[in-house]
Parts: structure tokens; C-alpha cells; sequence
């Protein structure tokens, strides 16, 4: 264990900005941390992982009322929501996740005030992006036909692709305000807009699709209409209940873009690496033999894990907010234990999770399907899916400490390579030339999510704590000019 102390406190206890762990000399201590570390985790998680299930759970009943339609609608609007929905999803979120950072570490340091300017400078930047996104959604139809999907399936997932460019404009203002709100740990109201407008959602599925008969245009018009309401519920208590954090509109937000916009760049291209990665198992699968049933099958796998893998963006947004804030605060111990106990969690909740899999593997695609083919398909990919989802119980918190510590460009070059040098060429190799089709695909991309985990784990086993604390502060100076604005207010 690590000898350096900033602060001392009693032995297994923490109080945020008076002290840090004092060591860990015997199993009391272990037992200690384990049980704080537990409860500051799980109370920032657990309704963060709710608001975001609820939301993902949009996405998914979408998924269940068009698939109900026919298979070319489940695999069309599957392919959009997989695809380019996800495309924008992880970029989007990867450039709010600069403001993850810089907010959780104001915030550990007692600059409460910074983080409304933040914010604002962020809805800023991913407005911009939007545009720069917006034509990939107005010609969504051609570019999947160019990465080889059939004609029939591109054309009906394009169109809905299209119709649902408004709530790629939701996520310029959720994603900020979410983060802001997140840093401070005022998440349970996260979880309540997520409850109360999933159950607007279904409602307006049953009306759209199957009172008024409006098929996949009504899903697109459910999606875009939820996707508006919760972001702009967000804001709204944001400026009405988060004085302290937001302190109006301010010019500031124009100040140091520059700076800002490359941190968050940054982020997006690691995250993006990650969302993408998984994308193009889907796109690969569509060049095979009978692709409507191999890209269904597994889209509803990754429908599936998509359900872990919410939980554990939940997890990973928590653990960025107690890496971000204690790094913020100056207390080592206390981020480096926070890691440990989160990852060791997270591992047996993911094991849990492929073990439900592997049991109920013949019947859980009965939610999704009436095709007896689609259902034998996911049946065959179901331990697959057990793996996949044990990995992704720990990848993604290993990415929440990354962002918390602000190591984004570094995971970025090791995505890229363990991914798309090595997992992506393995995984075609294993589908095409091996003959394994989705089975091998599938292999060579869980070969490049090991290594990637293997290597951020020898990453951060190796890390020292109390150089973090120190370039935290040295970073937050460096992105956001924090010393010449502190002054301005």
C-alpha cells in the first residue's frame, strides 16, 4: 500500500474535503473501506443506473412494438437505433464527458460556482456537433448500403433514421445538463424523470402503433418526443432547484472554447471507440448469408447486453464522480480504493448476469420475436453473450476511472489499438475466411476487449495516486482557464 498521506482520519472512514484514508493495515480496515466505499458508490449508482435503464428501456420497447410489426421492421429500425443512434450516442456523450471531468474536480475542490459556466460551454459545443452529425442521419439510407446492407433493410432503417433527428438535438442539452447534475451527486432526480417518462413513452407507443396504426413513423415520433421531454425536464430543474451550481447565463460559457472543444474531443474519440466497436459486429453480420435473421439475432443480443451494459454506463458515471471529486478534494487513498472496490462489485454482478443468460438462453428472445428461426439463432449466441457481458462489467468502470482522472487521449490510443489493429481484423478473419460467421466475428472482438481490459487494469494497478491529485489541479488550470475566470466572477 501506499505510504504517502495528504490527510489523516480515522482508519476506514473518509469525510470529503477534512480527510483521507489513513491506510489499510489489517481486514477491520479492509472490512471498513469495502462498506463506505460501497455506500458512497452505490448511493451516487444506483439511481443514476436506474434513470439511464429507464431511458435505455425507450430504446428497447421501441425495439419490442416494431419487432412485433415483422422481422424486416425489427431488423430496419434495430440497424438504426444499433447503428446511428449509437454512432451519435457515443460521440455525443464522449463530448459531454469532458465536462464529467472538469465538473467532478471543480466541484472536489470547492468550485461549485464553475460548474453552470462549464455546462453552458459544453451545450455550446455539442450544438455544434450536432450539425456535424446531422448528415450522416440525411443520408443514412446510401451509407448503409455502402457497408453492405441489403437494399430493403437500408431504405426502411434510413427513413427512420431521418425521422428521428430531432432527439439527436435532445442529447446537446441532456447530456451537459446530466453531467452537471452527476458531479454534485444529485442524481435521484435522474432517476425519477427516466421512470416517469418511460412510462409516457409506452404510452405513446400504444397510441402511435397500435391505435393509430402509424408503424415505424410512430416509433420514430415516440422516440424524438421522450428524448425532448427529458432533456428539457433536466434543465428545468437545473435552473429552478441547482442555485448554487448555476448562477444564470454567462459569457464566460464563449471563453476558452478552444480548449474546452479539444478536451472534449478527446473524450468523445474514446468513448466513441468503445460505442463503435460493438456497431460494427452488427455491420460486419449484414454481409452474411440470410442477414435478416443473423443481423436480428443479434441486434437482440445486443439489445440484451445493451441492458448491462446501461447499468454499467450508470457505474461508470458514478466512479468517475468519486475518482473526479476525490482526485479534486486531494485525497489519493480514497480514489485508488474507490477503484478496487467498484471493479470487484462490478465483476460478480456481471457474472451473475451470463449466468442468468446461459439458463434462460432457449426462451428470453420470446420478448422480442414470434419467429421460431430468430429465437434458435439467439439461442446459439447466447454463451457469447454470457461473455461479453462479464467483460463488459468491468470495461466500462476502468473507462469511468479514466474519465474521472481525465486520462481520456491515453485510452483512446489503446482502444484504438486493441479494437480495430487487433480485435476487428481477428474477428473477420474468424467470420469469413475461418467460416465461423457471427460466431467468429463475435470471438475476435471479445479477443480485443480482453486485451483492451487487461491493459487499462495494468494501468491502473500501476498508478500513482498522489501524482494524480496533483495534475488534476494542474489540468483543470490547463483546459479551463479556471485561474483568469475565477477572477472575471
Amino acid at each position: 500500500m501506499d505510504t504517502t498521506e495528504l490527510h489523516h482520519a480515522p482508519e476506514g472512514l473518509i469525510e470529503t474535503n477534512v480527510g483521507d484514508y489513513s491506510g489499510i493495515n489489517n481486514f477491520q480496515d479492509v472490512k471498513n473501506v469495502v462498506i463506505v466505499e460501497s455506500s458512497k458508490l452505490w448511493s451516487i449508482a444506483s439511481p443514476i443506473c436506474f434513470g439511464i435503464l429507464c431511458n435505455y428501456a425507450i430504446n428497447t420497447f421501441t425495439n419490442i412494438f416494431v419487432g412485433h410489426l415483422g422481422d424486416l421492421e425489427l431488423t430496419s429500425v434495430s440497424i438504426s437505433l444499433s447503428v446511428v443512434s449509437n454512432f451519435s450516442f457515443g460521440f455525443m456523450l464522449g463530448m459531454a464527458s469532458a465536462l464529467e471531468t472538469l465538473c467532478g474536480q471543480a466541484y472536489g475542490a470547492g468550485q461549485v460556482e464553475m460548474l453552470g459556466v462549464y455546462m453552458q460551454r459544453s451545450i455550446l459545443i455539442l450544438f455544434g456537433a450536432c450539425f456535424l452529425i446531422m448528415p450522416i442521419y440525411i443520408y443514412s439510407t446510401p451509407i448503409l448500403i455502402l457497408l453492405g446492407q441489403e437494399r430493403d433493410i437500408a431504405e426502411l432503417a434510413g427513413v427512420f433514421t431521418v425521422q428521428s433527428i430531432p432527439q439527436l438535438f435532445s442529447l446537446a442539452i441532456n447530456f451537459p445538463a446530466q453531467k452537471f447534475l452527476q458531479a454534485q451527486s444529485k442524481v435521484g432526480i435522474l432517476a425519477w424523470l427516466g421512470f416517469v417518462f418511460l412510462i409516457i413513452h409506452i404510452m405513446i407507443l400504444i397510441l402511435f402503433i397500435k391505435v393509430l396504426g402509424w408503424g415505424t413513423a410512430g416509433a420514430a415520433a415516440a422516440y424524438d418526443i421522450s428524448a425532448w421531454g427529458i432533456a428539457l425536464a433536466q434543465m428545468v430543474y437545473v435552473v429552478g432547484w441547482c442555485k448554487e451550481g448555476w448562477r444564470g447565463l454567462s459569457w464566460l460559457a464563449f471563453k476558452d472554447l478552444w480548449g474546452f472543444m479539444k478536451l472534449s474531443f478527446a473524450s468523445a474519440i474514446m468513448l466513441c471507440l468503445e460505442v463503435w466497436y460493438f456497431m460494427t459486429l452488427i455491420v460486419l453480420t449484414g454481409h452474411l448469408d440470410n442477414p435478416i435473421i443473423a443481423v436480428g439475432s443479434l441486434s437482440i443480443c445486443m439489445n440484451v447486453n445493451g441492458w448491462e451494459g446501461i447499468l454499467f454506463i450508470g457505474v461508470n458515471a458514478a466512479v468517475s464522480v468519486r475518482v473526479s471529486n476525490e482526485l479534486g478534494s486531494g485525497h489519493p487513498r480514497a480514489a485508488k480504493y474507490s477503484v478496487v472496490v467498484t471493479v470487484i462489485e462490478s465483476l460478480i454482478i456481471g457474472i451473475v448476469s451470463a449466468g442468468i443468460i446461459l439458463i434462460t438462453k432457449d426462451h428470453f428472445a420470446v420478448i422480442f420475436t414470434d419467429s421460431k428461426d430468430m429465437q434458435k439463432a439467439v439461442s446459439k449466441l447466447a454463451s457469447l453473450l454470457g461473455i461479453t457481458m462479464i467483460l463488459n462489467s468491468v470495461q466500462p468502470v476502468l473507462s469511468g476511472v479514466a474519465v474521472g482522472g481525465g486520462w481520456q487521449a491515453l485510452v483512446a490510443y489503446i482502444n484504438l489499438f486493441c479494437y480495430y489493429l487487433m480485435g476487428l481484423p481477428l474477428g473477420f478473419f474468424l467470420g469469413y475466411k475461418g467460416g465461423y460467421r457471427v460466431q467468429g466475428i463475435w470471438v475476435g472482438m471479445i479477443c480485443g476487449t480482453v486485451l483492451q481490459t487487461g491493459i487499462l487494469v495494468y494501468i491502473i494497478y500501476k498508478t500513482n495516486w498522489n501524482k494524480e491529485v496533483e495534475q488534476a489541479s494542474e489540468r483543470m488550470k490547463q483546459w479551463t482557464g479556471q485561474e483568469s475566470e475565477m477572477s472575471d466572477m
